[in-house]
């Protein structure tokens, strides 16, 4: 890579670090794990910097990227063994609301102001459908970028979103209730 590709890459590149982190964050659930998801990102985006096409939407390349990374990593994890030292866990919400959000703005967003009830419904889901409901719902990723970032047809996006919604729905009538959200019928 060449030295105006290099500065072209940092000055587009380094934008979206808090929204990624942020992303990043909300799909592993460890801030550990956001940060070198995050700095694996950013690797890959360097070394592949070169198949980018210039005036194309870079942040949905570099989304897509994070994604993908993420998805291999979730992969390997379920083929590994399972280890887990209780001494070194901790809530990542209450860390994650110490950090700056991937707004630039403080951790004030719609998922931080959530309360726990919520929270824990959007934990319950199945990964794939917590994925696709993140992108769209706190990113704004349309459905066409959200299918080219997970690698999925369009048509699975719109389903997986639907049952996700559907499945939030249902988790939290309970709660729906108590904060008088339900829906009135007709």
């Amino acid at each position: 890579m060449n030295r105006a590709d290099k500065q072209t890459f940092e000055k587009i590149a380094f934008e979206y670090v808090d929204r990624l982190h942020g992303t990043a964050l909300k799909l592993t659930r460890n801030s550990a794990e956001a940060d070198d998801l995050v700095q694996e990102t950013y690797a890959r985006a360097f070394q592949h910097f070169g198949q980018f096409e210039q005036g194309t939407n870079f942040k949905a390349w570099i989304f897509r990227i994070l994604v993908n990374t993420y998805i291999n990593g979730y992969r390997r994890k379920e083929r590994a063994p399972v280890l887990v030292d209780f001494t070194e866990m901790e809530p990542v919400f209450h860390e994650a609301s110490q950090e700056v959000s991937f707004l630039n703005q403080p951790m004030d967003s719609l998922y931080e102001r959530l309360d726990e009830e919520v929270k824990q419904a959007l934990e319950k889901l199945p990964e794939e459908y917590r994925v696709v409901l993140l992108l769209a719902s706190v990113e704004g990723f349309s459905y066409e970028e959200i299918a080219k970032m997970v690698g999925i047809p369009i048509g699975t996006v719109m389903s997986r979103l639907f049952r996700a919604r559907a499945l939030m729905r249902r988790n939290l009538t309970d709660y729906a209730k108590e904060h008088g959200l339900e829906e009135k019928s007709q």
